[in-house]
């Protein structure tokens, strides 16, 4: 029996459900309708036709992504708190960020967590190239270590092993080292090792961004991908350095 109310929240909920499970391709107005139990004319009625529908769950992802706010009592914990929310929220829908980033509106769903980092590295006392080096470094971190994620995941078993490349006899002056490296790894506890120590050296004073350079000399940037004289970034932070931009 077909439902009798339905609300166009509903529609979207159930529509982000099948993109975020299958992918944007198994997403038909048929299939949403028998997901809701009503009629497809309802579904229509509620979101317009598909590529309406498609619009409405890339601007709900980016209204979601904006709702990421600090906490902690330091502004080095608030940083890394923006950055935990970041990766979690990226990595729970990427389906729907491909559909962000695919429609040209990836600058604008990294804003609110920008600006959010914006007013801890101000908190922490750091202005202007310096500021800005930090919020960039810090995103970058979270979108880069999310890219190695996804690749360990997808990729196929490896033969060797990590395991069998790291047994204790191939590194006999650090046996420990061998045994640890041949484990899985942990890769949350990875993330917040990886990104406290950023934090630190980007807050501390005469930070890293000061020792790497003045920031802008040798080319240009973006507001959320940099670029020198030898390539460019994309906005997720993938890189070209042949000078050509990366495909979007």
């Amino acid at each position: 029996m077909a439902r009798t109310t339905l609300t166009r929240d509903e529609v979207l909920d159930a529509a982000a459900a099948l993109v975020m499970q299958h992918g944007p391709a198994a997403l038909t107005m048929r299939k949403l309708a028998a997901e809701l139990g009503t009629a497809v004319t309802s579904i229509y009625w509620h979101v317009g036709n598909r590529e309406s529908l498609l619009d409405a769950l890339v601007e709900r992802t980016v209204e979601e992504m904006g709702a990421i706010r600090p906490t902690g009592r330091t502004p080095a914990d608030r940083i890394l708190s923006v950055a935990r929310v970041l990766r979690r929220e990226l990595r729970k829908r990427p389906h729907l960020i491909a559909m962000v980033h695919e429609r040209g509106l990836t600058e604008r769903m990294f804003l609110p967590a920008q600006q959010a980092l914006v007013h801890e590295v101000h908190a922490a006392g750091l202005r202007g190239a310096r500021a800005a080096d930090a919020v960039r470094a810090v995103q970058f971190q979270v979108v880069g270590y999310l890219l190695v994620e996804r690749n360990r995941e997808r990729s196929p078993a490896q033969s060797p092993a990590e395991s069998e490349l790291w047994d204790p006899a191939a590194a006999p002056h650090d046996p420990a080292l061998a045994r640890a490296l041949a484990r899985p790894a942990d890769p949350d506890r990875l993330f917040l090792l990886s990104v406290r120590a950023l934090v630190h050296a980007l807050l501390a004073p005469g930070g890293a961004a000061d020792a790497a350079g003045t920031s802008g000399t040798s080319g240009t940037s973006g507001t959320s991908g940099t670029s020198d004289a030898t390539g460019t970034c994309d906005t997720t932070g993938t890189c070209d350095t042949t000078g050509a931009a990366p495909p979007r």
